[in-house]
């Protein structure tokens, strides 16, 4: 994550904030990145995929 998105979401808190707040924020976002750099790298699974693997459990 870059500098400026995480100064971003400290700018867009209230005046007051629980500190947990602010790192459930960051690591979302950071998950969120995550997901799409995998998308664009195609390192996905098609829902019918993950639909034939949950029957096998």
């Amino acid at each position: 994550m870059k500098r400026e998105k995480a100064l971003e979401a400290i700018r867009e808190l209230p005046q007051e904030f629980d500190l947990e707040v602010l790192m459930e924020k960051l690591v979302f976002m950071e998950k969120v990145e995550e997901g799409l750099k995998q998308l664009d790298k195609g390192e996905v699974i098609d829902h019918s995929k993950v639909k034939e693997m949950i029957k096998k459990w």
